[in-house]
């Protein structure tokens, strides 16, 4: 079979579109995911009565389920489950995949970030407190840039994961890049170009999210 680069050209503007969604799904996953993960990692990290046991079941089914499983969970079973109750509930493919990258990457995040916390050396704390600051001081000023500082590569590595993981969304269809280049594949039966253009575009997109956090761990010069 000739490899066809008309094929390519003619796959590139509705692959691009797919590429756009995948983005969008991408920045919300990461954007929900930070917030659950930096909030639930500080509970984590503070063990806050009862919510940590909260958390730590929270993570627990996250880590130990398929995204591809939570992701029919939140689209076919939960709106089941609210209709049993009797509340009309519905999702959009674009929401669902949305809710379940952060619900997926805020699992690992609150690890990331209980981790950081944790690392902080328990001498910078207690001579902060010494200094007459409050708790409150002592975790913006002391422990936060700190602990941001140390998950910065890990948090670059799980947006990383994120922004692939949005191509599993396929399974409840979600017209995002990988959607598209299934589409295309069954119009034109030209699997190698079109998966060709699509892990091209996949590359590109991760090759710009690192290039990204290794500007942000330059400036923030690690420790």
């Amino acid at each position: 079979m000739n490899f066809s680069w008309d094929v390519i050209w003619a796959s590139v503007p509705q692959l691009l579109q797919g590429a756009e969604l995948t983005a969008y799904i991408t920045l919300l996953g990461i954007g929900g995911g930070m917030v659950i993960g930096t909030l639930s990692g500080l509970a984590l990290a503070f063990q806050v009565p009862l919510l940590r046991w909260v958390l730590f079941v929270y993570v627990s089914v996250i880590r130990g389920t398929p995204i591809v499983v939570q992701a029919m969970f939140i689209y076919f079973a939960v709106p089941m489950i609210a209709l049993g109750f009797g509340t009309q509930l519905t999702f959009s493919a674009f929401t669902a995949a949305s809710v379940c990258l952060a619900l997926n990457a805020g699992a690992y995040i609150t690890e990331i970030i209980r981790g950081a916390v944790l690392s902080v050396n328990r001498g910078l704390i207690d001579a902060a407190l010494a200094l007459g600051l409050s708790r409150r001081q002592v975790l913006a000023d002391v422990v936060g840039p700190i602990a941001f500082r140390r998950s910065v590569p890990p948090l670059g590595n799980q947006f990383i994961i994120s922004l692939k993981d949005s191509a599993l969304f396929i399974v409840i269809g979600v017209g995002e890049l990988a959607q598209q280049g299934d589409r295309l594949v069954a119009e034109t039966g030209r699997a190698i170009e079109v998966w060709t253009t699509v892990g091209v575009i996949y590359l590109a997109m991760t090759f710009t999210l690192a290039m990204i956090m290794k500007l942000i761990e330059k400036r923030m010069r690690i420790l």
